[in-house]
């Protein structure tokens, strides 16, 4: 699991029909400061993440599990909201 954070969201005319339906969001990794980290990507939501939260994601073939009737070709899902973060 990582961090993000939503930066919009993106939207496909022509997609995979395994994709149909899913809210598909652009995400940046971030660091535990918050600072971006690499390039964005499309991240598939399963739990109504919106823009500028900070959230967490799984990745490779565990990034399906929150769809188990649909399993989307994704390499990565959201799958909670950060409310807040604590240095230690």
């Amino acid at each position: 699991m990582y961090l993000g954070r939503v930066l919009g969201r993106a939207v496909c005319t022509m997609k995979d029909p395994q994709l149909a339906g899913l809210k598909l969001l652009l995400v940046t990794r971030i660091d535990a400061a918050g600072k971006a980290k690499g390039a964005p990507f499309i991240a598939c939501d399963s739990i109504g993440a919106g823009n500028g939260e900070t959230v967490f994601l799984c990745g490779g073939g565990e990034a399906a599990f929150p769809f188990i009737k649909q399993r989307p070709p994704s390499d990565a899902s959201i799958i909670g909201i950060i409310d807040n973060l604590e240095g230690s």
